[in-house]
């Protein structure tokens, strides 16, 4: 991708900060275990699990770094060789930039950012808009990296929020949840072209998921309960083949490594669907007391567990021993093979987005 994106792009202004550790370099960072970075959206923190043990071994507290108890993280994108993480709080308005030791080194302003999306190879991270935004711009985010500079590209449609890339970097892909529109954006060559996708329905397109294989792609449909699947064989203009009925608001989904399965999260039904890619059909529901209002969705590095955030901000879920109120969040460890809850993490208020990390 050239540096400057030639599609109408307005540069914001860039705070380049350093601060205080916001937490204290764990002996997980130091013994390269595989990491899972978790939003803690409603109260300003980050949980930080370790996936050989599944036990949280450090926690960022945001409001120790000078930001609000509003702050709202909401995902977070990782380096392919784990030496830094990136966050977007919508509540600020900003993209951080963390080190692997959780040092808070750089920041960006984005107006209400969304979900991540970072470029495998080149020195690119692309932002979306919060859902929580009534009107942003139309238009995502570029950020430089390694210069925490941010530029604007417009995609034409309201409300731009699902963001997702393919495996090798050559595609982006937003859509509207306002309308039935996606926005596929060549890296290389800065061409933009817009797919609509027909039928009765709004969808309001919550996320994507691209295959391990870059031939397809996934996006789950927050009103027409459903979770639709497009051939990528031309992958600027998607290609809708199936739409699977799901339980009620289907929100972040995820490939299995092998790409034999989709599991989505739904969010309005407290369960977790699993789709068989080949049939187009579902071939699971998994139903536990801890899926409460489940969110984020992310796969271990090899691939034995999916790792879904439940933000249970009803309280339907309440951990034994845990005082009537406002109960926290968890994430729910699911085993692949047998398709069954086998760990529920207790994390923060209100978990949104998650992202796994690279070893050392």
């Amino acid at each position: 991708m050239r540096t400057h994106i030639g599609l109408m792009t307005v540069f914001l202004g860039v705070a380049l900060a350093c601060a205080a550790p916001g937490a204290s370099p764990s002996t997980l960072q130091a013994q390269a275990a595989p990491l899972l970075y978790v939003c803690n959206q409603e109260e300003a923190s980050i949980a930080v699990v370790d996936l050989v043990s599944n036990e949280i071994v450090a926690t960022i507290d945001l409001q120790r770094l000078g930001f609000s108890p509003t702050a709202k993280p909401h995902h977070t994108a990782v380096e392919p060789d784990g030496s830094y993480w990136y966050l977007s709080l919508i509540g600020e308005s900003k993209v951080l930039k963390f080190s692997r030791t959780n040092e808070l080194v750089a920041q960006a302003d984005f107006a209400t950012p969304g979900m991540l999306a970072l470029h495998p190879t080149e020195d690119f991270l692309f932002v979306g808009r919060s859902m929580s935004a009534v009107n942003p711009p139309s238009r995502i985010g570029i950020l430089r990296r390694s210069t925490m500079e941010i530029e604007e590209v417009d995609v034409v449609f309201p409300r731009p929020h699902a963001l997702a890339m393919t495996p090798g970097g050559e595609f982006v892909y937003t859509a509207s949840l306002a309308e039935n529109q996606i926005a596929s954006l060549d890296t290389d060559t800065e061409a933009l072209e817009l797919t609509t996708v027909h039928g009765d329905h709004v969808h309001t397109f919550v996320q994507f998921a691209v295959a391990p294989d870059g031939g397809a792609m996934v996006a789950t449909g927050e009103m027409s309960g459903q979770v639709l699947f497009f051939d990528l064989a031309n992958p600027i203009r998607p290609s809708l083949v199936a739409a699977v009925d799901v339980n009620q608001a289907p929100w972040h989904p995820t490939y299995t490594r092998d790409g034999r399965y989709v599991y989505v999260g739904n969010q309005r039904a407290n369960t977790v669907t699993v789709i068989d890619v080949t049939t187009h059909e579902v071939a699971a529901v998994i139903r536990h007391p801890a899926l409460a209002q489940p969110h984020g969705i992310a796969v271990s590095p090899d691939g034995r567990h999916v790792y879904v955030s439940n933000r249970n901000l009803s309280g339907e879920y309440r951990p034994a021993g845990h005082a009537e109120g406002s109960p926290n969040g968890n994430v729910v460890v699911i085993d692949i093979d047998t398709r069954e809850v086998v760990k529920v993490i207790e994390v923060g208020r209100g978990p949104s987005g998650l992202s796994v990390g690279t070893t050392r």
